[in-house]
């Protein structure tokens, strides 16, 4: 059985699962879908479009599914699907999507820390951690692992790969591919996320072949194909350099690149 106090509102459309505890003054609006053993803490807001999971706790202040920032919107029917043993923490607001793509994406196991905006369409998916403050603009996509400090800024469109590390206050406006370090201002790339690789496992031969196809990628005397046929020639059948290849040949706005 769900606790659920008095002062709270929730609509009789809601469907709430068991054992969810929702906290005074928090509002959910109809057309919302709560799974099992979710924490609501007070004030949190949860409006119309909202598809949650189970396991996941909602600090103070958190406003989850409002509409989107985006003038194109015209209350065509989106949802904010967040998954599974999120912590969603004070201030945090995520809105819904957009006629674009429907639905904004928060997979499994993330920490949102205070303030961070998610908007319109945004792609989430799992592990991954962003810092107080971050603002994530609309149809950004972001791959599993990856670290995003403070106060950082992600144009629209964006698309950042798996295990990487984005320094405070960093603002990027280029995809960011795979297992890197980006910093500075302006965001620039910094070498391998080295501490993130081995703290996931990976091995001393993935960690160096990474490192050679990065070595090749950067290498600007040569066409972006013939890099790209260059490290999958001298790597074949490697699935992280497949991935960096991949990442680097489908990116829409061009990856960060060293000074």
């Amino acid at each position: 059985m769900s606790k659920i106090s008095h002062l709270a509102y929730i609509d009789p459309e809601a469907v709430i699962g068991e054992n969810c505890e929702i906290g005074p003054f928090c509002y959910i609006d109809k057309n919302v879908t709560i799974g099992d053993d979710n924490i609501l803490m007070n004030s949190v807001t949860v409006l119309y479009g909202a598809r949650i999971g189970n396991g996941n706790i909602f600090f103070p202040g958190a406003v989850i599914s409002a509409i989107p920032q985006d003038l194109k919107f015209r209350g065509e029917e989106t949802t904010a699907e967040i998954g599974n043993n999120n912590k969603i923490r004070e201030n945090v607001t995520i809105n819904r999507g957009t006629a674009a793509k429907g639905k904004t994406i928060v997979g499994n196991n993330n920490l949102l820390m205070e303030g961070v905006h998610i908007a319109h369409d945004v792609r989430l998916c799992n592990n991954t951690i962003i810092g107080n403050s971050s603002k994530i603009a609309g149809e950004v996509a972001i791959d599993d692992n990856a670290i995003i400090s403070a106060c950082v800024l992600i144009h629209q469109f964006c698309h950042v790969g798996s295990y990487i590390m984005l320094g405070g206050g960093t603002r990027t406006a280029q995809d960011i591919p795979p297992y890197v370090t980006v910093a500075r201002e302006p965001a620039q790339f910094c070498g391998l996320n080295l501490v993130g690789l081995r703290r996931n496992n990976f091995s001393i031969e993935q960690i160096d072949a990474i490192h050679d196809a990065y070595r090749i990628i950067y290498d600007r005397g040569i066409s972006l194909e013939e890099r790209l046929s260059a490290i999958r020639k001298k790597f074949p059948d490697n699935p992280e350099v497949e991935y960096i290849a991949n990442f680097v040949e489908s990116s829409k706005r061009g990856i960060i690149y060293d000074r």
